[in-house]
């Protein structure tokens, strides 16, 4: 198997030579976060369809797909000046750090620690009320699920279907 840190720093170094100004490929270069935004998400439906279909064969390369629009993003990201490929993977690392308390310190795994952190979270991004943070981009049903399982667990239910 490939050097994961190697593969990594060459699919970054792909993407900063397709996106220099000078010798890079013309609409590599033309795009912004707004005309590529909605690759990102059409290639994690693929890799949705591929995991229901149990192409495992065809999973690895949907993934890479779904991870250039990652390197992609941070790549006009660092060229902006906002932050880098690195940042974004120090930020996971340490989001993940932070929710598994139980595996990364000391305290016991508990039900509830995941939405707990999420929680945190929200009240330092200054989101106080229960259904912050949703985006209002998802999906109408998916959109409707998280809405409707945030509502649950302040105890609110619906009293009918209609």
């Amino acid at each position: 198997m490939p050097d994961p840190a190697h593969a990594i720093a060459r699919l970054i170094e792909i993407m900063a030579r397709l996106r220099d100004p000078k010798d890079g490929c013309p609409w590599d270069r033309e795009q912004d976060f707004a005309s590529i935004a909605p690759y990102a998400i059409e290639e994690a439906y693929e890799v949705e369809d591929t995991i229901a279909r149990q192409d495992w064969a065809a999973l690895p390369d949907e993934l890479g797909d779904l991870l250039l629009q990652v390197v992609y993003h941070a790549r006009m990201a660092e060229e902006a000046g906002w932050f880098d490929f690195a940042t974004v993977a120090t930020m996971i690392g340490d989001k993940m750090i932070r929710r598994h308390p139980h595996v990364f310190g000391d305290a016991p795994a508990r039900p509830g620690q995941w939405e707990d952190g999420k929680a945190q979270e929200r009240l330092a991004r200054r989101e106080s009320g229960t259904l912050d943070g949703i985006p209002a981009a998802l999906p109408a049903l998916l959109r409707a699920r998280k809405l409707s399982a945030r509502a649950a667990r302040v105890g609110f239910d619906w009293s009918t279907a209609d």
